[in-house]
């Protein structure tokens, strides 16, 4: 039998974004294992969910997998620049109607959400907290459809819990950003790799003997500060919370204040989840060539108004690469016009990592819609069952085996007697 050859492009784009779609689901045996058994139970059955994500192939596989639960489903973009096109043509091919375009201005941005919405949601499920908040400011009456929601991301569940602070959240949401299976993998080596990865596609730089400095060190930060020092970089770290300065200092990495590394550093990569984190001090202070790169959920971490009020000209010198010169002759490159560069110059995490985190957002919903009208206003975590069954099914799928206890050692550490 001959084999017909082609080449990838000669598809359509929404047959290129199967391709790339079905690649990335090799990747996720969790989400595979649990779209079977959503197959057969159809637990969310007739059920409207609205989901604000990043449209991206893996996510495609969690949209294919609550679609095959029986969810009613629409998606929007959380990010203007983090839209693969390709992938959101595909899904449009399987019947799951996507309101997102690649580069999309802040306008048509909302105008999507606002068609998510629209769709009269009874689960929501964001990344970043904006269709929640939309729904919240603009669109209150479709709030008693709503049973509960998920939320992806930390800036997001930072949004919600202040939301409920203020006793205005107004249904559940469960912050799958805290699952251990979350962040301890996802928001560690995804975000270290892929933002990696991002920088380098857009600036081809050599990483190798380069100062790079890390705002931020949480679990995100840790990830990029331990990828950079594996490619070479001298790291520094900034922190404003002590401990994880200590932590920094500990891991082997240089702590110090930022208007100190901006003096120095070649390459800046913020991830704080907060506002103005370099901003118009540390642009005066940095080096002729400096890069910029966030890795937060919003563009707001770089203060780019500042920026652009200090520059003389700007111009773009590569895809994702604007170069700003100041009045004195120093230049300043801004990455991805200050949003998440691993998502607007690169893939986003890698598939296999995305496996746990979807897992989670599916599993959530779930739980959401079986608890419907049990669960008060507020914030809550993932439920200790589900993370836990996702550790175990994600050992399995990488064929690790691990010890259970015995009766006789869960009953020493359930005694108060313990170590008699």
């Amino acid at each position: 039998m001959k084999m017909k050859n082609y080449d990838i492009k000669d598809l359509s784009l929404a047959d290129e974004g199967k391709l790339r779609i079905e690649w990335a689901g090799k990747e996720m045996p969790v989400n595979s294992l649990i779209k079977q058994r959503f197959g057969k139970e159809k637990p969310l059955h007739g059920i409207r969910l609205s989901a604000c994500l990043h449209i991206t192939t893996e996510t495609a596989n969690l949209a294919m997998t609550l679609k095959e639960g029986g969810a009613d489903l629409v998606l929007c973009a959380s990010n203007p620049l983090s839209t693969q096109d390709d992938v959101a043509a595909a899904l449009v091919d399987y019947d799951i109607p996507v309101n997102a375009i690649k580069g999309e201005d802040n306008k048509t941005y909302y105008k999507h959400i606002i068609t998510a919405l629209e769709h009269k949601p009874q689960l929501t499920m964001d990344d970043g907290a904006d269709l929640v908040s939309t729904l919240h400011k603009e669109h209150t009456e479709l709030i008693p459809n709503v049973i509960g929601g998920t939320e992806e991301t930390t800036t997001g569940v930072i949004r919600l819990r202040n939301l409920a602070k203020e006793g205005k959240l107004a249904y559940p949401i469960i912050a799958v950003n805290d699952a251990q299976t979350k962040h301890l993998f996802d928001n560690r080596y995804g975000t270290g790799q892929s933002t990696i990865d991002g920088i380098t596609r857009a600036t081809n730089i050599l990483w190798a003997g380069r100062k790079v400095v890390v705002c931020g060190y949480g679990w995100c930060g840790k990830g990029i500060a331990r990828r950079a020092q594996g490619l070479g970089a001298q790291v520094i770290v900034t922190e404003v919370d002590p401990i994880r300065a200590l932590e920094a200092a500990m891991d082997g990495y240089e702590a110090m204040p930022l208007l100190k590394a901006c003096q120095v550093g070649s390459v800046f990569i913020t991830t704080t989840g907060d506002m103005n984190v370099i901003d118009k001090a540390h642009f005066l202070k940095m080096k002729d060539g400096a890069i910029l790169a966030n890795s937060g959920h919003f563009n707001v971490e770089i203060n780019i108004p500042a920026l652009e009020s200090l520059a003389k000209s700007k111009r773009r010198i590569r895809p994702y690469v604007d170069e700003y010169s100041l009045g004195d002759g120093r230049r300043i490159y801004l990455l991805g016009e200050g949003r998440l560069i691993n998502l607007a110059a690169a893939e986003g995490h890698p598939a296999s990592v995305m496996d746990m985190s979807f897992a989670n957002q599916a599993l959530c919903m779930e739980y959401l819609a079986r608890m419907k009208g049990s669960l008060k206003s507020d914030v809550y975590s993932v439920p200790e069952e589900i993370d836990k069954e996702i550790g175990r099914l994600k050992l399995a799928s990488m064929n690790i085996t691990i010890d259970s206890l015995t009766r006789e050692q869960q009953n020493y550490l359930q005694s108060w007697e313990a170590g008699t």
